[in-house]
C-alpha cells in the first residue's frame, strides 16, 4: 500500500520555515507601555467621555429651551424655572398667585415703568446691554452695600424662564446664549410681555395681574402711573420692598417714564 501524502517527508515544513517565538502576533507594535502611559490614556478616555456627555447635555438643554421659546411666541408658560426653584425651597407660602395677561389687558404705565426701572436701553440693544454692565461693574467697585445689577430685561426673562436666581458664573454662562436665542425668536414686545407676567412681585406672587391684585386689590388694567412706578421700584428685591415704602425711587422712575414716553417708547410701539 503506497504511503499517504501526509507521511511524505518532502511535504513536512522545514524547521527553518516554522514561526519562531520572536515573531508573530505576540510582539506589540511600538515601545512597551508603562503604568504612567496607561494612566494618561485612561484619563484622556474619561475626559473625552465626560466632554461628550456635557456637550450632549448642553445641546439637549438649549434645544429644549429653543422649543419652549417658540411655544412662548403664542402662549404663556404654565410655570418657570424660578417658580419651581421657589417651590422646592419652600418660598411660596401658600398657593402660588400667577395670572398671565396680554399687554392689552395691562395698563400701559406698567411696562413703561418696568423699562424705566430695569432697562432704559431695552429697545436699542440686541439682548445684552454691555454699556449697563460696564457701568454696574464700575459702581460695584466702590463696595456699596446694595450692589447694582447690569442684566437686561431679556437676560432677566431667560433667567426666570429656564434658570434660577442663584448667583453663579455657570448661570451667567448659560444665560448669555439663551438671551440671544430669545431675541432671535421673540419680538421686543413679546419679551416685555412675558417679563412683566413671570417675574416675582412678592412672596408667591408672579406677574403683573397677581401683583396689582396683591398690592392694590384691583386689576392690572386699572393702574395709576404712580402705582406702576412704585411696583417697578420693587422688582430688584420683591420679597423685601413694598410699593408704599418706595416713595423716593418712585419719583425717580416717574421722571424717567416722562423721558421715555417722549423720546423712545412711543416711537418703538408705533413700529411694533
Amino acid at each position: 500500500m503506497p504511503p499517504s501524502a501526509s507521511s511524505t517527508p518532502d511535504d513536512r515544513p522545514a524547521a527553518s520555515d516554522a514561526p519562531s517565538d520572536d515573531e508573530g502576533e505576540g510582539q506589540p507594535d511600538g515601545p512597551p507601555t508603562t503604568p504612567s502611559t496607561r494612566s494618561v490614556r485612561l484619563a484622556l478616555r474619561i475626559f473625552g467621555r465626560v466632554a461628550v456627555g456635557l456637550l450632549s447635555a448642553l445641546a439637549t438643554f438649549y434645544g429644549a429651551c429653543g422649543l419652549a421659546l417658540l411655544t412662548y411666541t403664542v402662549a404663556f408658560p404654565w410655570t418657570t424655572g424660578v417658580q419651581i426653584q421657589h417651590g422646592l425651597e419652600g418660598r411660596i407660602p401658600h398657593e402660588k398667585q400667577y395670572h398671565p395677561r396680554p399687554l392689552a389687558e395691562i395698563d400701559d404705565a406698567l411696562p413703561l415703568a418696568v423699562v424705566a426701572a430695569e432697562d432704559t436701553r431695552f429697545f436699542q440693544h440686541a439682548g445684552v446691554d454691555w454699556t449697563a454692565i460696564g457701568e454696574a461693574l464700575e459702581e460695584n467697585r466702590d463696595g456699596d452695600a446694595e450692589r447694582r445689577g447690569g442684566s437686561s430685561i431679556s437676560q432677566q426673562l431667560v433667567k426666570n424662564l429656564f434658570l434660577t436666581t442663584h448667583s453663579a458664573y455657570l448661570r451667567k454662562a448659560l444665560e448669555l446664549p439663551l438671551t440671544y436665542m430669545a431675541e432671535a425668536i421673540l419680538s421686543k414686545e413679546r419679551i416685555l410681555e412675558l417679563y412683566v407676567n413671570v417675574i416675582e412681585w412678592g412672596p408667591g406672587v408672579y406677574g403683573a395681574e397677581a401683583a396689582v391684585r396683591y398690592h392694590y386689590d384691583r386689576s392690572a388694567a386699572h393702574l395709576t402711573r404712580s402705582q406702576a412706578a412704585a411696583l417697578a421700584a420693587c422688582i430688584p428685591n420683591p420679597r423685601v420692598r413694598r410699593p408704599h415704602r418706595m416713595t423716593r425711587y418712585t419719583r425717580i422712575l416717574l421722571r424717567r417714564m416722562d423721558q421715555l414716553q417722549s423720546l423712545e417708547l412711543l416711537k418703538q410701539r408705533e413700529e411694533w
